[in-house]
């Protein structure tokens, strides 16, 4: 094994990474960047900038092995519902398919592209795939898109019709292409669809940021190999994750679970990893989180993907604060630049704010600014902006605009809503992490625009009275509120997740919980966690001593807490998984369901062990493939037998799966 081990975390705030000493099990730097969206390089490079130059002078660039990558930009785009434009070829679909799948319903703006073909669950061909109405469609949306997916009727018992769908599609266009029997071998083909198309969606965000890694890593003439953290919390190699970056989705709360596991020490735990966008609850028995089967949920999104069984909620540090006239308090789900970060760079956003409260116009507004995302590329441009949101997004410099001088009429408003949508442009807001600076609990940025930012808000909503003054209880009042949101809702996913459950906030002994309290009625509370709370996360420090208060619970925030998720990628291991399905055919025998065509056999024997043979070989060919040593092999068979008939004759079905786990050479 390399000596020495790079993990890299790139989050919708920041950009984090560590140097391992892997002989000695320590982190021996770490550092914390801005995520710059437009161009990912530049924060990659400042992260590495910073922990390089913690070590020594003479440090051994040449003893780094690998470079691992986690990131939470696949989840934030669907948690967001961001990503590019794209068509998905639907093959021999039927109208109530099609409908299960939802595509049209969650992503309003995909081309859906339906023609003839598909195969029975023997793997047989339904009818020829309609080439001609492919290649016609394809054209048609070819100039509107920027990737394509394709997913077939029972491909995976014979992946022929979408193996031909993409290379015409490559023949046109020279677009991505994601095939649906590439990501999953269930047989739900609505899910398996939808499953496509979402990764079609977000192969360029991926892209994007290993390109801006190798890029990094190149001035640094560091030849390491380079590989990522799926979402089962495995490493894969960059260049095999390209084609599939959904299987990135909870990349980066799998690598917290793996980096909570090695920082704190603890084997059986739950961990809560909040940041600026999300936070995401698994737990842990044994150092390794659950697995869900079912595959994982992401923003509303049922995939097929297999990942950390993990809940991911839109609580953040920079979730936007909503406030209404009765002085109502919320969090929403998405996240907004909080003001105080860009206070920290741009004087001028201080003097604004403090310009509309002596005016005490605007109030509603004061707090938004749009700007582009730091290094914005031409080719992010979607191909299917209208005039006026190309007109809006030409008036968005790199430079924060308050909202007003901008948006004018609701059309206006409209184009900034898609455009933020597609991650061209940025908006700002108050958020927890401007309530946390204003009462001093967090200093990374600027206090004094922080505190106005509360002001102004508060006033609008009348919760701050008009002549309060900076500083003053009635302000800090209304930032605590703030942090109290954040800690009862966290609260809240934190009970549910232990009590396997989803609770209601509203019922009595759960809001008394959540709230701090310890007595409803004459009842008293006093639950406790068998297992304990492991926080990482920038912002942990700052809610949960006061979250494992409430629930009981022992709560260990390990050192290098905050760039937990980093650990976790420099401490990966290598997975590979491979599932062959086996059934009865009527005419007797068996097909064996391997990638591309099918196979027969007469028994039952020999179909499970031609199919074990190539499972093995394929798994363990794509472990040592992507660079793990000390492979090891587990093999599962779940078998669908008749009952009261001889084993040899009675199999009616049967899933045969091998997985192989190795270390990274």
């Amino acid at each position: 094994m390399s000596r020495y081990n790079i993990g890299i975390d790139t989050g919708g705030t920041y950009t984090d990474a560590v140097v391992i000493d892997m002989s000695a099990r320590e982190v021996i730097a770490a550092s914390k960047a801005i995520t710059t969206h437009g161009d990912l390089s530049i924060g990659v490079s400042a992260a590495l900038d910073a922990v390089l130059a913690q070590v020594a002078k003479d440090f051994p660039r040449d003893e780094i092995g690998l470079v691992s990558v986690s990131t939470t930009l696949a989840t934030n785009a669907l948690v967001e519902g961001h990503g590019a434009a794209v068509a998905v070829v639907l093959i021999g679909f039927d109208d109530a398919m099609v409908g299960r799948s939802r595509i049209a319903s969650t992503i309003a703006d995909t081309h859906i592209i339906r023609v003839a073909g598909g195969h029975t669950h023997n793997g047989e061909e339904v009818c020829p795939l309609d080439e001609q109405a492919l290649r016609a469609a394809v054209r048609n949306a070819a100039s509107n898109v920027a990737a394509f997916a394709v997913a077939a009727h029972y491909s995976v018992r014979n992946s022929s019709h979408e193996l031909r769908a993409e290379k015409v599609i490559r023949e046109i266009t020279s677009t991505s292409v994601t095939r649906s029997s590439d990501l999953s071998d269930a047989l739900d083909a609505p899910r398996r669809a939808l499953t496509a198309t979402l990764n079609a969606r977000i192969v360029s965000k991926i892209v994007a940021l290993l390109e801006a890694v190798r890029t990094s890593l190149s001035n640094y003439d560091i030849a390491a190999k380079l590989m990522i953290v799926k979402g089962d919390g495995s490493l894969v190699s960059a260049d095999a994750v390209v084609e599939r970056p959904i299987e990135t989705i909870l990349s980066g709360p799998a690598a917290s679970v793996i980096g909570a596991r090695y920082l704190s020490g603890e084997s059986d735990f739950i961990v809560s990893d909040i940041g600026g966008t999300t936070t995401d609850i698994a737990i842990a028995h044994n150092g390794w989180p659950k697995i869900t089967d079912a595959g994982s949920t992401i923003g509303g999104y049922q995939t097929l993907v297999q990942a950390v069984d993990m809940h991911t909620s839109g609580l953040g540090g920079d979730s936007e604060v909503i406030t209404d006239y009765r002085g109502n308090v919320r969090l929403a789900s998405h996240r907004v630049i909080p003001v105080c970060s860009l206070g920290s760079r741009w004087p001028h956003i201080s003097l604004h704010l403090e310009e509309v409260l002596h005016n005490a116009q605007g109030l509603r507004t004061a707090c938004k600014f749009l700007l582009r995302p730091i290094g914005p590329r031409s080719d992010r441009i979607p191909v299917d902006l209208g005039d006026h949101e190309r007109k809006i997004f030409g008036q968005i410099t790199e430079t924060p605009q308050p909202w007003a001088t901008l948006i004018h009429r609701t059309s206006d408003e409209r184009a900034v809503q898609h455009l933020l949508s597609r991650g061209l442009v940025q908006v700002t807001g108050l958020t927890p992490s401007d309530a946390a600076h204003a009462l001093g609990k967090q200093s990374q940025w600027c206090e004094k625009t922080a505190q106005l930012a509360c002001q102004l808000v508060g006033q609008s909503s009348g919760i701050v009275s008009a002549n309060s003054k900076m500083n003053t209880e009635e302000l800090m009042q209304f930032a605590d509120r703030i942090i109290e949101e954040v800690t009862r809702k966290s609260c809240h996913l934190l009970l549910s997740r232990l009590c396997g459950h989803e609770l209601s906030a509203d019922h009595p002994l759960v809001a008394a919980t959540i709230s701090g309290n310890s007595k409803v009625g004459e009842f008293m509370l006093n639950g406790t966690t068998n297992i304990p709370i492991v926080a990482v996360g920038g912002p942990a420090a700052v809610y949960y001593p006061e979250v494992g208060r409430r629930l009981g619970s022992q709560t260990v925030i390990p050192p290098h807490s905050a760039v937990a998720n980093a650990v976790g990628a420099a401490t990966g291991m290598i997975k590979t998984l491979v599932t062959i399905e086996i059934a009865a055919v009527d005419d007797g025998g068996y097909v064996i369901h391997l990638p591309g065509e099918p196979r027969r056999a007469p028994t039952v024997d020999l179909a499970i062990r031609v199919a074990r043979e190539f499972a093995e070989d394929l798994a363990q060919e794509r472990a040592i493939d992507m660079g793990a040593m000390n492979v090891r092999s587990t093999f599962k068979l779940q078998r669908v037998d008749l009952p009261n008939v001889d084993e040899a004759h009675s199999l009616i079905a049967a899933t045969l799966t091998v997985e192989c786990i190795g270390e990274v050479v």
